[in-house]
């Protein structure tokens, strides 16, 4: 027999509980408004919990781009510094190279370079000391320099120098080798083993005060040490002077000329023919000096220089 169902029964929906055990059993009844809510719900938590799923996934997939950048931004940092120090050192290198190159052509008598300024300090006297003040240049500082080329300029820059600086040592180099005799009888290392305490130029008399012109540069050490001949050359004085006190005159041909002063012993005589690095006499404080060191002076073609510009080692 079907039962009819009255309108009431339709707006209802009943779900019987039968447990396993002998307990009664359990009626649920639900409204179909009711019904409808919860499945509307259901749709609703179904969609919000699967907006979160995909919203944690992708947000997975950006943590994981974002360490991949991460890693990948402090290597880049990385090499870029590492490039900036390489650069900084080239620079450098570059720099020293060029210094290098001015003085070779110095010597070679090609070209003059630029003047190598450094402060003046004290020493000794030298034979010209008590001239009276030059009149003194308007003001030539140079401006200070400009930012540092970045990049690729900076590359660029650096090998064009380098390749300008090739060509001229290979000049240079093919100068020299046609020509070694010159390059003996040039001046191009340090007389003695110490330090620079007066350099060529003008400065403050140690003993006055006064405002005068420093021929040559001291260099400072101990009392007894050795005094080497500059490069190859024939002893032409071996002399004492109020100034210079003991001192010694080497005549190397090519027009240069180079002066020894304040030893306390010589180790030459007048007419000794020397090689370079030969000992021509011993650190003093004789003449007209401050301390013990050794006043050397470098002349081309009867005109004192910067010995300064004849050093290739320091």
């Amino acid at each position: 027999m079907v039962e009819k169902v009255g309108p009431m029964a339709k707006k209802h929906l009943s779900v019987i509980i039968v447990p396993h055990t002998k307990t009664s059993t359990r009626t649920l009844c639900f409204s179909r408004r009711k019904l409808k809510g919860l499945a509307i719900g259901g749709i609703a938590l179904g969609v919000v919990l699967l907006a979160v799923l995909v919203d944690y996934a992708r947000m997975n997939v950006i943590r994981g781009r974002y360490r991949a950048l991460r890693a990948e931004t402090a290597e880049q940092r990385s090499t870029i510094a590492d490039y900036e120090k390489s650069v900084t050192e080239l620079r450098s290198k570059i720099s020293d190279l060029e210094t290098y190159t001015k003085k070779l052509n110095v010597m070679a008598g090609l070209k003059s370079p630029d003047v190598l300024t450094a402060p003046a300090g004290v020493g000794g006297g030298g034979p010209d000391t008590d001239e009276p003040e030059p009149p003194l240049e308007p003001d030539q500082t140079p401006p200070a320099s400009g930012p540092q080329l970045g990049g690729l300029e900076a590359v660029q820059s650096l090998g064009r120098k380098a390749m300008s600086l090739e060509s001229n040592l290979s000049s240079l180099l093919n100068f020299f080798e046609a020509d070694s005799l010159r390059l003996a009888s040039t001046p191009s290392i340090m007389p003695a083993a110490g330090w620079i305490s007066s350099v060529y130029g003008h400065r403050n008399d140690p003993f006055t005060g006064a405002w005068t012109m420093h021929w040559g540069i001291d260099i400072s050490t101990n009392v007894g040490n050795p005094i080497m001949a500059t490069a190859d050359g024939i002893v032409i004085k071996v002399q004492t002077d109020r100034y210079l006190g003991k001192y010694v005159t080497i005549s190397h041909g090519n027009g240069f000329t180079t002066v020894y002063g304040h030893m306390s012993n010589f180790a030459v005589k007048a007419g000794q023919k020397v090689k370079r690095r030969d000992i021509i006499g011993y650190i003093g404080q004789t003449g007209k000096a401050a301390g013990p060191h050794v006043h050397y002076e470098v002349l081309k073609d009867g005109k004192r220089v910067d010995p300064r510009n004849y050093f290739l080692e320091e």
